[in-house]
């Protein structure tokens, strides 16, 4: 008894960092007291990162709607670096690829999750969904698998003076790893981007997702409807 330091809860964490990766819809917008407040009831982040994140929610509520949509879509969309498309750090356009959404996508399914039409397993939002449904130690280990890439973005959000590199200390943090204080909430213009090294080649050892597996999933028969839609059942008559 008290031999052991048991890892804080973070699946409701997990499912904020989330959601602030995804498009700032007027949705999200909507919701952004109500993520601020599920950060603060699960402290599973130092005060110095809430703060951080705290900041971002800020700038979003008082962004211009169209603008806050259009520099999301400039900072994620456009250019390698910073996309949140993972395997797009570590396979590119290469053939590898294809096999390991195949096989990211089989892990999220023997879980009983399954993705969304739209969805593709890599993308880092979706990532987080599943993680926040392992049991803590096992989401630890999990995010510890994609360091280096979580890393990498982190510093090209830094270099660009983005809030939402916040979002990726705080990733960082849960993952056990070290990082600098984000940038966040600043009035400065963005830095511009070095030319993009091949990344390619630059990523291609560290193993991502490497021998990732059910152990610690809280409820493996359950599914969670953010990112992920439950697989029809189809009886003897062809019905759904």
């Amino acid at each position: 008894m008290g031999l052991f330091k048991q890892t804080p809860r973070m699946g409701m964490t997990l499912r904020v960092l989330a959601r602030l990766l995804s498009y700032p819809d007027a949705a999200l917008r909507a919701h952004l007291d109500e993520l601020r407040a599920a950060l603060d009831a699960e402290p599973a982040l130092s005060a110095g990162r809430r703060a951080e994140l705290g900041a971002l929610l800020d700038q979003l509520a008082r962004a211009d709607a169209l603008e806050a949509e259009a520099d999301y879509v400039a900072l994620f969309d456009r250019g390698r670096g910073t996309s949140l498309h993972l395997f797009e750090h570590v396979h590119g356009d290469s053939r590898d690829r294809g096999p390991a959404m195949i096989d990211l996508a089989r892990t999220y399914e023997q879980a009983g999750l399954y993705l969304a039409p739209h969805e593709l397993p890599d993308y880092l939002p979706v990532v987080l969904e599943f993680a926040s449904t392992l049991t803590p130690a096992a989401a630890r280990d999990f995010l510890g698998e994609t360091a280096h890439i979580l890393d990498a973005l982190f510093g090209a959000l830094c270099r660009r003076r983005s809030a939402y590199a916040s979002v990726l200390g705080a990733l960082l943090e849960l993952a056990g790893e070290q990082a600098a204080a984000a940038p966040f909430a600043t009035d400065a213009a963005p830095v511009a981007e070095d030319a993009e090294e091949d990344i390619d080649g630059s990523w291609a050892e560290p193993p991502v997702f490497d021998g990732c597996s059910l152990r610690g999933q809280t409820s493996p028969g359950e599914a969670r409807p953010v990112h992920f839609v439950r697989k029809p059942q189809i009886n003897a008559g062809g019905q759904a």
